[in-house]
C-alpha cells in the first residue's frame, strides 16, 4: 500500500477494528463485521493492496454467511423442536470462513 495516500490504510485499520469488535457477539455483531470487511476491501482496492482479491472473496463469503445466519434465525434456528437438524448449521460456514480470510488479508495489508 502506498504511504503517500493514508486513507486506504486508515480504512483497513478501521475495518479490522470493526471486525474484531463485532466478533464479541457474532449474531448481533454480524452487521458490524460485514461493514468492517467492506471497509477493509474498499481500503485494499483504493490502495491497490496485494490481497484485494482475497478480501473481495472474503466480503462475498461474509455477506452470504450473514444472510444465511439472519435467515436461519428468522425461521427459528435449527435443532430442538424446529424440525431442522443440526446439519443446517453447515450453511453458516461461509461466515466464519470469510471472517478469518478477512482478518488474515487485513493483517497482511
Amino acid at each position: 500500500m502506498s504511504l503517500a495516500r493514508p486513507w486506504p490504510r486508515r480504512l483497513v485499520v478501521i475495518g479490522l477494528i470493526a471486525m474484531v469488535v463485532g466478533a464479541v457477539d457474532p449474531l448481533e455483531g454480524s452487521i458490524v463485521i460485514l461493514a468492517g470487511i467492506a471497509l477493509v476491501a474498499l481500503g485494499a482496492q483504493l490502495g491497490h493492496g496485494r490481497y484485494r482479491v482475497l478480501l473481495h472473496w472474503s466480503l462475498a463469503l461474509v455477506a452470504v454467511g450473514v444472510g444465511a445466519l439472519w435467515g436461519i434465525s428468522a425461521v427459528g434456528g435449527f435443532g430442538g423442536t424446529t424440525g431442522r437438524s443440526y446439519w443446517w448449521a453447515l450453511v453458516l460456514i461461509p461466515y466464519p470462513a470469510g471472517w478469518i480470510m478477512g482478518l488474515v488479508g487485513a493483517a497482511r495489508q
